[in-house]
């Protein structure tokens, strides 16, 4: 079976990474979604793929200097469009409630947390501690950019699966030293330049193989016909709903 993913939710739809994309998944019969974490000044854990906040709200400047209760009076939707003002940055506590009340599955990607070590640190507890009140019904994968959180946050929470992400660039001989010494289970590359010799030589090393970011629906058709499990797709609604109905991407 395979599996596609909501790429920071429902993100053609709903401001990306706001509680509106990700409920957006459930109207439009998309099990799976993605979504990034990072972490503010007071330890709060919040859904935000930037590390400032100057794109996606109605302020500026750093994320990590924030406190939990400046959330309060930030816009994080009008900037998409008038329907979605007084949206707010969701915290990852929020995140799970709404994982449990939707039986929606997720890809959560650790940012690199350039803060401090401290905070990285902080984030990791964090995140363990959350996934502690997920449903055992409802699934999750752990991915990053950064193996070196990934392997830290695996030996924290062994049973998780995790994901390396790999830009085109990035994606050097050594991908398989860095996957065995994280212990992923699956294979996160780019979309742009991935060629059917790699996801081949992926699938040959025993990894499930997840795509970002695909938003063509016959380049998606290629892919899984190479054998990739998974897409991270910004426009879920336009592929057929037996395609985004389907099986297993990951596990607890």
């Amino acid at each position: 079976m395979k599996t596609l993913y909501a790429h920071r939710g429902m993100s053609s739809l709903a401001p990306e990474n706001t509680l509106s994309a990700f409920k957006l998944c459930v109207d439009h019969q998309v099990h799976w979604f993605e979504c990034d974490i990072d972490i503010l000044h007071d330890g709060t854990i919040v859904v935000s793929h930037d590390s400032t906040l100057d794109r996606c709200t109605d302020r500026s400047g750093s994320l990590f200097e924030l406190k939990r209760q400046a959330l309060d009076s930030i816009d994080a939707g009008s900037w998409f469009s008038d329907e979605f003002i007084g949206e707010r940055i969701p915290t990852l506590d929020q995140l799970i409630d709404l994982m449990n009340q939707y039986r929606l599955n997720a890809n959560i990607e650790i940012k690199s947390c350039d803060s401090n070590a401290d905070a990285a640190r902080d984030l990791l507890s964090g995140l363990d501690k959350a996934l502690e009140g997920l449903d055992s019904q409802v699934e999750y994968i752990i991915s990053s950019f950064n193996p070196m959180l990934l392997a830290e946050f695996k030996k924290i929470r062994p049973q998780a699966r995790v994901a390396c992400l790999f830009e085109t660039h990035t994606l050097n001989d050594d991908w398989h030293v860095i996957m065995q010494w994280v212990g992923a289970e699956f294979i996160h590359p780019q979309n742009q330049g991935l060629t059917r010799e790699q996801v081949q030589m992926f699938k040959a090393h025993g990894y499930k193989v997840n795509v970002w970011t695909v938003n063509a629906k016959d380049r998606a058709n290629q892919l899984f016909n190479w054998g990739v499990d998974g897409i991270f797709t910004d426009v879920a609604q336009s592929f057929p709903k037996g395609r985004r109905m389907v099986g297993k991407g990951g596990a607890k």
